[in-house]
């Protein structure tokens, strides 16, 4: 089962740690991601690592160092590597294409930004068919004009369990 499940990272990359305006918890974020690495390669599981980019002058202006995935766990080979330019990871990709290819047919879900680029990846690989896994701390954001990241982050485990079933990360590999 675990060959038919793939772990996928949603855009964390340099310019989301960015010391003047971080992600929420991100240090804790990123142990917890190279711990969900590891337990994928254990287990035979394909990696997908999803890179925003955006346009000149942008923190994830393509080709720059923000843009890089976090260099904590960059990427191997072997691993699935997919550019984005909107929230969905699907949206004008062949990452459902690749996936299908590998027989992929669950995935488990972390990364970057909780209410935005994480939210319409999981609904959208819900409405793809995926069997879908959020860990519920394995993902983040920043604190909004109306909530605390750590509220939009709860709220979004409550919302998107109709999608996923959120999971503690230790329970993502069984």
């Amino acid at each position: 089962m675990s060959g038919h499940t793939a772990l996928v990272i949603i855009d964390v990359q340099s310019a989301m740690f960015d010391e003047s305006d971080p992600v929420y918890q991100g240090e804790q974020l990123l142990v917890t991601i190279q711990k969900l690495i590891v337990s994928a390669r254990e287990a035979g599981q394909q990696i997908v690592y999803i890179q925003h980019s955006e346009g000149p002058g942008s923190p994830l202006e393509r080709e720059t160092s923000g843009w890089e995935i976090h260099p904590s766990f960059a990427p191997v080979t072997g691993n699935l590597i997919f550019e984005k330019e909107t929230p969905d990871s699907f949206h004008g990709t062949d990452l459902h294409e690749q996936l299908q290819y590998c027989g992929i047919s669950s995935l488990i879900l972390a990364g970057i930004q909780s209410e935005i680029c994480v939210d319409t990846t999981c609904r959208r690989a819900f409405s793809l068919g995926y069997n879908v896994q959020l860990i519920r701390v394995a993902h983040s954001t920043w604190d909004s004009n109306v909530l605390l990241a750590a509220q939009i982050i709860e709220h979004h485990n409550s919302v998107l369990s109709m999608f996923a079933h959120v999971v503690n990360s230790e329970d993502a590999m069984r």
